[in-house]
């Protein structure tokens, strides 16, 4: 790339940073040859990508076989199938539990919550003038931060949303589909704040993005697709 620049007469300069005011494209004004400190930085810095990228994709790859230790299976969980939904309703008023049926129809628990969410304790009529409960937010968490939160200190509820969200790849990295009420997935994002850097936890580039995607991601919830 520096010898395309070189010949295409492009500078390529750095403006602010720890390199500010250096010139990636100097050369030694007799040989015509990269300056030697110019050489080593670059090389430094390809090394030092190189090795940030490697990491990742081992930490994901390590990520991805503890969730498939523990039988976490990725993609997106199925729904309950529409002609089994009378089915999965009548058994929930015969007592069935959530948990029973989710195993019984192979779908998720949140998926029974959908399906009998009308026959809940907590659901409230939408003609009567109280406030309805609020609905589960499926939300796609960045994998540093659902790596991150399976070691952390979290409340039942939290836990419970973390352990039911569903591994979705994405390219080299991954994501966990994770559906809860907005106020859990309030929770969880505080609780990977120290991703930011603080209480002992050192924080790089893509630490640091990931909190803010998955920030994004709770104050503006959009649907996920199928």
């Amino acid at each position: 790339m520096l010898d395309i620049l070189h010949r295409e007469q492009v500078a390529l300069r750095i403006h602010d940073g720890a390199f500010s005011a250096m010139d990636l494209t100097a050369r030694h004004p007799r040989t015509g040859d990269l300056l030697s400190t110019v050489k080593f930085t670059v090389q430094t810095l390809a090394a030092a990508g190189e090795l940030q990228r490697d990491l990742q994709r081992e930490l994901t790859y390590d990520g991805l076989r503890a969730a498939d230790a523990k039988g976490s299976k990725g993609g997106h969980r199925p729904a309950v199938p529409a002609d089994k939904t009378d089915a999965v309703r009548t058994a929930y008023l015969e007592n069935r539990s959530i948990a029973a049926l989710a195993r019984d129809h192979g779908v998720s628990r949140g998926a029974i919550r959908t399906t009998v969410a009308d026959l809940l304790p907590d659901h409230t009529s939408a003609e009567e003038d109280i406030p309805a409960p609020k609905l589960l937010v499926t939300l796609d968490m960045p994998g540093k931060v659902a790596d991150f939160l399976r070691s952390a200190d979290l409340e039942p509820a939290e836990r419970a949303a973390l352990d039911e969200g569903a591994t979705v790849q994405r390219g080299q990295g991954h994501t966990l589909r994770v559906t809860a009420i907005p106020a859990v997935h309030r929770q969880l994002l505080d609780r990977c704040q120290p991703l930011d850097g603080g209480q002992c936890v050192p924080a790089v580039a893509a630490q640091r993005k990931a909190p803010r995607e998955y920030e994004n991601r709770v104050s503006t919830p959009a649907p996920i697709g199928p």
